[in-house]
């Protein structure tokens, strides 16, 4: 922001008025955010498996942070895409192999969602010999799971909201619980 002196004769002294400037166009240095969400994976699903806090994640995934080679690496890990397909070039979309694996991925996630709500037999079996058929594609289909329904499931060994929560000693000692 630059600065402008008003030399108006009525004013006794020199004001400095803020002259608004463009803002120069951030780089962008990554891709990030457009890979996961065509991978399909979450930011609290991330979170979990980086074990990095969600806001940290959005913080990265802004296009025009300057991320470290460790943080980029771990992105990579958990995308499981090639590095330099998270990496920005001008004009440069995502690379085919990239777009048909996020595709692949999106089919199996409703494989597996029909697979899950589905009761009927005849629809199991075609559901079961589509998922083997994907993971003959695309073997690390295998450790996807279906939409979630309602919010994010947990696994056995994952605690909730309620269990990150703090209590105070006074409240695990009180004898008045009515």
């Amino acid at each position: 922001m630059s600065a402008v002196h008003n030399n108006n004769s009525s004013w006794t002294e020199s004001r400095i008025l803020p002259v608004s400037t463009p803002k120069a166009q951030e780089t962008r240095y990554h891709r990030i955010a457009e890979v996961r969400l065509q991978q399909g994976l979450s930011l609290r699903s991330a979170s979990r498996q980086m074990g990095v806090d969600v806001r940290e994640l959005r913080r990265q995934e802004k296009e025009t942070t300057d991320l470290s080679l460790s943080e980029l690496y771990e992105w990579q890990r958990v995308l499981g895409v090639p590095v330099s397909e998270l990496l920005v070039e001008p004009g440069r979309p995502l690379s085919q192999p990239i777009m048909e694996r996020a595709q692949l991925v999106k089919v199996m996630k409703t494989v597996k969602a029909i697979t899950e709500g589905c009761r009927a037999p005849a629809t199991q079996r075609l559901a079961e010999t589509l998922t083997n058929q994907l993971v003959e594609i695309m073997p690390e289909l295998a450790e996807v799971g279906p939409w979630h329904s309602v919010g994010q499931r947990r696994s056995l060994n994952e605690f909730g909201k309620a269990a990150e929560r703090l209590m105070s000693e006074e409240a695990l000692t009180r004898e008045d619980w009515d």
